[in-house]
């Protein structure tokens, strides 16, 4: 699945190239989507070449062809019926009743919803690869998430690349807390939340890697890390 950007820029190129034969330049992408850099550009190319929708031809400028489009746009529906949405299917949920009592401490299924860039943030992966068992009374209540962490921005919290962190979902986080932060409804990144004013920092636990600080309606959680698991 695309996220909302991934399908819009794809969306742009095949009617271009239907009224004018040529492929829009970055430029006008840009401007298209509203994005502030061609630096957004270069990472919705490449993940729709990625996914298979498109091809860019080798030496030639703005050669772009346009290999399948999603099902609503073939279909000629436009925009209705996508909505897309980083947490997706049935998440692994708690009862607000005891967690020993839940089920008879039958293991819940947590289901892995892809990767999560903890480092330069990558589109939203929005399919679930697997799923993990949990007991319960290692949860709490609610729904319950899982992301791979793929980068390094975090490893002086001890969270490092391949590990996998459960996720709590929620839409509200506390300063301190290590979230799941979506960016423009595009990007996703596990950072360290905290308030600055009428701003939100997303901290890094790695010197290499800067702060950035994000007017409110930019960032929106999904979820709070509740624990972490890591293969050796």
């Amino acid at each position: 699945m695309l996220t909302r950007k991934q399908f819009e820029l794809l969306r742009f190129i095949h009617e271009r190239l239907k009224e004018a034969g040529v492929p829009p330049s970055f430029d006008e992408m840009k401007d298209a989507l509203d994005l502030r850099s061609k630096s957004g550009i270069h990472r919705l190319i490449t993940a729709l070449e990625e996914r298979g929708f498109i091809r860019r031809l080798p030496n030639r400028a703005r050669a772009i062809e346009v290999i399948k489009l999603p099902e609503p746009v073939s279909q000629g529906v436009g925009r209705r019926g996508f909505t897309p949405s980083v947490i997706e299917g049935n998440l692994g949920k708690v009862r607000a009743q005891a967690a020993s009592e839940d089920d008879n401490g039958r293991p819940v299924a947590i289901p892995v919803m892809g990767r999560i860039a903890a480092g330069t943030p990558i589109e939203a992966i929005q399919s679930k690869s697997h799923v993990i068992s949990m007991p319960p009374d290692m949860l709490s209540t609610g729904e319950h998430f899982a992301l791979e962490v793929r980068g390094d921005s975090m490893i002086e919290a001890g969270i490092l690349e391949g590990d996998t962190v459960l996720i709590k979902k929620t839409e509200a986080a506390d300063t301190g807390d290590i979230v799941v932060a979506l960016i423009d409804e595009e990007e996703a990144t596990l950072k360290r939340f905290r308030r600055r004013g009428a701003s939100i920092a997303l901290e890094p636990a790695n010197a290499s890697y800067e702060v950035r600080i994000l007017p409110p309606t930019r960032v929106r959680i999904q979820g709070k890390m509740v624990g972490l698991f890591r293969r050796y």
